[in-house]
């Protein structure tokens, strides 16, 4: 098996050489070893390393051998080496809550618009190699992360952006996330408005009483949907009168559907360019469950790609489908019937299906499996 490749990230935890006097197996992330004059001269040869957007100076140059790989920062708007995930903080960063224009200067806007610039299927290689280095490293960093949890805590609900605040299903997903994360599950969605920014919403609530969230529902309730101003204004006032310092979860927008800003309530962002590797990523990565709420042709193509990932235990297991909501889910847009069906016929295997309208039993079937009482 060769040899693991340990990530180094900042000045403090320069390896030493090994006992040949080379260091060897590592990959150097945004490393400005011009900082670290001691380490510089004491000569080190470097082999079978990676150089990740790092400044070398020239007296190092010699030092890394052949075997090594050097990646130049490539100067894009946007960390292409990033080594964590992104946050609230870190994605806004430049928006301020009271001047509600500040939005088209943060980070986030403006990688959108060098997105939208540039082209979503641009043919500049430069920047095609941008955005690909620059999802491998976050998802580097989501699977980091995923890395201190049992696959079976975390869970994903999926459903449309559309759905408003103060609708009275956008209380329902709160609710089952907050009792969800209370219960040690991480919670997971696409991290856009609606149905994902409630999952968010619930987790960063957790701990709190029903009347706080309720509070909460009613800040946010100036600004119901996501295309009305003050929509984050709004999110960034109910984190700061109600901070969260235990509780995570995790959401994996995509700047494809730039236009639908990510909720600052999931405490690590993904988020990547490419809309396929960000779906894919979301759905195999639930493996304690995905829970469906009402929704439109995004959350149709997440139901039979999670159905098929099912079906041939892609990842090596067949976790609840869950859809909540029976008149939507039977009648309105009959996609659990059609699966039902097709799960009787043999056309389907492995399906774990079921319907409800009440939350109480979302919440069991998703703790049933993840303590192993449904196989």
């Amino acid at each position: 098996m060769p040899t693991p490749y340990k990530e180094i990230s900042s000045l403090s935890f320069l390896p030493a050489p090994d006992e040949t006097g080379f260091v060897s197996h590592y990959v150097f992330q945004y490393i400005d070893f011009g900082q670290a004059p001691q380490y510089v001269a004491a000569r080190h040869r470097f082999s079978d390393c990676c150089f990740l957007g790092c400044e070398i100076p020239a007296e190092m140059e010699d030092s890394i051998g052949s075997t090594c790989l050097v990646f130049p920062r490539m100067g894009m708007i946007y960390n292409v080496f990033k080594a964590s995930l992104y946050t609230g903080e870190s994605l806004y960063a430049g928006f301020d809550p009271d001047d509600e224009d500040s939005y088209s200067t943060c980070f986030d806007a403006r990688v959108y618009a060098d997105y939208i610039e540039k082209g979503t299927h641009c043919n500049n290689i430069r920047e095609t190699l941008g955005r690909s280095l620059h999802d491998r490293a976050i998802g580097d960093a989501m699977f980091e992360f995923l890395s201190r949890f049992d696959e079976r805590q975390v869970v994903a609900v999926m459903g449309g952006h559309a759905l408003i605040r103060t609708d009275a299903s956008y209380k329902t997903v709160v609710m089952i996330s907050k009792s969800l994360t209370e219960k040690g599950k991480i919670m997971v969605s696409g991290g856009g408005p609606g149905a994902m920014e409630a999952t968010h919403l619930g987790a960063w609530m957790a701990g709190r009483t029903e009347e706080e969230v309720d509070d909460a529902l009613s800040i946010l309730s100036a600004a119901p949907s996501f295309r009305d101003a003050g929509w984050l204004r709004t999110a960034f006032a109910v984190r700061a009168k109600y901070p969260q310092g235990k509780f995570r979860s995790m959401g994996i927008p995509t700047w494809f559907y730039g236009h639908e800003p990510a909720t600052p309530f999931a405490t690590d962002i993904a988020k990547f360019f490419h809309n396929s590797i960000r779906e894919d990523t979301l759905l195999s990565i639930a493996k304690g469950g995905i829970i469906y709420s009402p929704g439109s042709a995004g959350t149709l193509q997440e139901i039979f790609q999670d159905a098929a990932q099912n079906h041939y235990e892609t990842f090596g297991v067949s976790s609840p489908m869950v859809f909540i909501g029976r008149e939507f889910f039977t009648k309105e847009v009959p996609v659990y019937s059609l699966l039902e069906d097709l799960l009787a016929r043999g056309k389907y295997k492995k399906l774990l299906l079921s319907v409800t309208d009440d939350p109480s039993e979302v919440i069991r079937i998703i703790m049933d499996f993840g303590n192993g009482e449904i196989a």
